[in-house]
């Protein structure tokens, strides 16, 4: 006989490969459904029972796929044991279990077994999965050109030439299942000797059947139809929501790179556009924009300054002179507002990962209050890179952001926030353990974020954090992820992403195989007052909490003169008044005398003319502070040459000094091709110098470490470059999406 069954749980596994002993790791069955066929194809029996939950609830994500709520399966549902004894009486009636993926349902009723202290016997009936046996016969190929393993409904549509109407219910799909697996057999598509089934059984079917098999004759739950959410429809004036010192933080820029397409200067005239008293930045995982960014406020609020004086002295003139003065206030200066929006990993140091045992990620958005939080954000920033740097994206644990949580303030933020998107794959009571765990860890430093992009799972987030936020008392902030500055610009955010992912345009967004990533509504932009006010419309008290939180962030600037590590010099160059204030006179005379020793061995003989451009350039070298930095520089392009790394001639400006050439950092003459000095250093502008190097690809690596074992790793850093899409470029990689 033929036993065919499915389940529907909470969830997927964390590890297909762990053991089904392992509770926490197996999700929880919500509804099994089951038939048994005698041999010929007849149905002589069939279940269907939705299991009433014992100490855990329904995800949303799942409560959205099979239609199971917690409520439902507590009113409708039968006790899990009871049920299990019953389906172990037919299982021993059986010769072999079917299904479409059945080995995912057998270790779903096997930890079930094992949690009810049921002997599991259905680990020794022979599996016969539909999704198999029809993968040739489906042959539907994966974007490699190889065969997948095909869905049910795709086996079906294919068999039938038609499409069963309810997937994601045990009771429909074990109907379909049952239809797949015996017409499969009528039509000699399963191979029986191989699966060891009777070909006697297969010719009684044959009989029995003369045509396609039909559905077989059972009631199925409209579950899914009867328990879809609808949203609510919010009624009201728009003028009764109060903003306050409401302002967007919630802003990634291009900095998110291939996900954003806000540039700085945009999101920073879009809050001065807006009127609003401050402007945030958290970019995806990196802070590469907070210079730039704390840069740019510091700009504009020179102009805003400016204006305000020029406002206040007009002002005080038409006062005097007695003349009505109308104009209004100009806008206060902004508060620039730094933070990232980091991804958290329980194991955020481990590299590697399967496809049974992936590695799951959420994400938190946190918030500097002062320079120490920036401190703070950048040390788990490069915690991210340094440890938890894993195909492509930092990672970070909870508890190393408890070790640096000092002048941070911690959000819910999006669904794909550390509480909202455990809330939804793992249910509301593991997500108020998370909730809690954020409120304990930061306090009055935690607020709750609620979203509006028009996305069904937001609404039902929103209701859970609600109810969280006033249980624990938790102040709640209504507050939108941008993506883009202008809802016009929602296109070109889409198209970078398929740039990013290698994919086009035309693949529907969504998951699952023929989906691509991508923004699931069009309202990831910067929204302006009014667009805020209809948005939240059914949430006026998430704005209250804004007076406070405005009231955390303190000013503070990035500029600070260069840092370099210290280069010993011999004990003979040394200079005893810059231990006193900080010259660089020691330097500039041991730079000069190793110029000087490259210069004979370089020239045949110094010439006046060489000797000119080495003073000239030394002296400039002098000016700009940074003879330390040329010392540096020819101590590890000198020892890689002792390596036996390849060090390349000189490249960009710096093959114009003669310095350079000198001391072994380059070994292109600039005097005998005539190269100027000027386009490297102006001795009319001051700046600091910038020598690019180039190593061979081996040695690289051996150069890093020597200098990072000389002069200490938290001297030595590795900046990135950024590239833009031009014009051309822009034109063609459009085309390719």
């Amino acid at each position: 006989m033929y036993l065919v069954f499915d389940t529907e749980t909470t969830g997927l596994p964390k590890n297909y490969e762990a053991p089904l002993t392992d509770a926490d790791n197996w999700p929880r069955m919500v509804q099994i459904a089951w038939q048994l066929h005698d041999d010929d194809g007849t149905l002589l029996e069939n279940q269907d029972y939705i299991i009433k939950p014992e100490g855990f609830d329904i995800p949303y994500s799942s409560y959205a796929i099979h239609g199971i709520s917690t409520e439902m399966a507590h009113t409708e549902g039968r006790d899990l044991k009871e049920v299990l004894l019953e389906f172990k009486e037919v299982l021993d009636k059986a010769t072999f279990g079917v299904g479409q993926n059945i080995d995912f349902d057998y270790k779903i009723i096997g930890a079930e077994f094992i949690r009810k202290e049921i002997e599991n016997q259905l680990q020794e009936i022979p599996q016969l999965d539909t999704m198999h046996l029809g993968k040739d016969y489906a042959a539907i190929l994966n974007r490699s050109g190889k065969i997948k393993p095909p869905k049910l409904s795709e086996i079906f549509e294919k068999l039938f030439d038609t499409t069963f109407e309810e997937a994601h219910n045990a009771a429909a799909d074990v109907n379909a299942t049952a239809q797949v697996f015996f017409e499969m057999l009528r039509r000699d598509i399963i191979d029986i000797k191989e699966n060891g089934i009777a070909e006697e059984s297969v010719i009684r079917l044959k009989q029995k059947f003369t045509r396609p098999i039909p559905p077989f004759d059972i009631v199925i739950r409209r579950q899914v139809a009867k328990t879809k959410r609808k949203r609510k429809v919010v009624t009201g004036n728009i003028e009764d929501i109060e903003l306050g010192n409401y302002f967007n933080f919630h802003n990634h820029s291009i900095f998110s790179a291939l996900q954003s397409s806000s540039s700085i200067s945009s999101l920073v005239n879009a809050a001065v556009k807006n009127d609003f008293p401050a402007v945030g930045l958290v970019d995806l995982g990196n802070m590469m924009g907070a210079f730039k960014f704390i840069s740019e406020v510091e700009n504009t609020n020179k102009i805003l300054k400016k204006k305000q004086e020029e406002y206040e002295e007009n002002k005080k003139k038409a006062e005097e002179e007695g003349i009505a003065f109308t104009k209004t206030s100009p806008q206060s200066p902004l508060i620039p507002v730094l933070g990232c929006e980091f991804y958290i990993s329980d194991r955020y140091q481990q590299k590697q990962f399967t496809k049974d045992d992936p590695d799951r990620r959420t994400q938190v958005v946190l918030l500097a209050k002062n320079f120490e939080g920036y401190k703070n954000l950048a040390k788990l920033s490069s915690i991210g890179f340094v440890e938890g740097f894993y195909f492509g994206v930092p990672r970070i644990s909870r508890e190393i952001i408890a070790q640096y949580k000092e002048n941070l303030i911690a959000l819910s933020g999006g669904l794909l926030g550390d509480i909202p998107s455990t809330i939804l794959e793992s249910g509301e009571q593991r997500g108020e353990e998370i909730f809690t765990w954020w409120k304990e860890t930061f306090g009055d430093d935690f607020y709750v974020q609620i979203q509006e992009h028009g996305i069904q799972e937001e609404e039902y987030i929103n209701d859970v954090l609600l109810r969280f936020a006033e249980k624990y008392g938790v102040k709640v902030l209504a507050q939108n992820e941008t993506y883009y500055s202008e809802k016009s610009d929602a296109n070109i955010q889409d198209i970078l992403s398929c740039i990013k992912d290698g994919e086009k345009q035309s693949t529907p967004v969504g998951k699952g195989f023929g989906r691509r990533r991508g923004l699931p509504s069009n309202e990831f932009y910067l929204k302006d007052r009014e667009d805020i006010q209809r948005a939240f419309l059914a949430y006026p008290q998430a704005f209250e909490a804004y007076d406070e939180l405005i009231g955390k962030f303190e000013p503070y600037t990035l500029k600070r003169d260069v840092l370099l590590p210290k280069f010993d010099i011999p004990e003979e160059f040394q200079h005893a008044e810059d231990a006193i204030d900080g010259g660089k006179r020691g330097e500039n005379a041991y730079l000069r005398h190793l110029t000087y020793e490259g210069a004979r061995a370089k020239y045949d003989e110094i010439t006046p003319e060489i000797e000119e451009r080495l003073d000239f350039e030394l002296q400039v070298i002098a000016n700009t502070g940074y003879p330390g930095y040329f010392l540096i520089v020819q101590d590890f392009c000198n020892e890689a040459r002792k390596m036996g790394v390849s060090v390349g001639p000189g490249r960009g400006s710096a093959a114009g000094s003669a310095v350079a050439y000198c001391i072994g950092i380059t070994n292109v003459d600039p005097i005998a091709y005539d190269l100027l000095f000027e386009r490297f250093l102006n001795p009319e502008r001051i700046s600091m110098p910038d020598i690019d190097i180039d190593f061979d690809d081996e040695g690289r690596d051996r150069v890093i470490k020597w200098v990072v074992e000389k002069y200490g790793k938290t001297n030595v850093a590795q900046i990135i470059t950024y590239s833009v899409l031009g014009g051309n470029l822009q034109l063609k990689t459009q085309e390719e999406c």
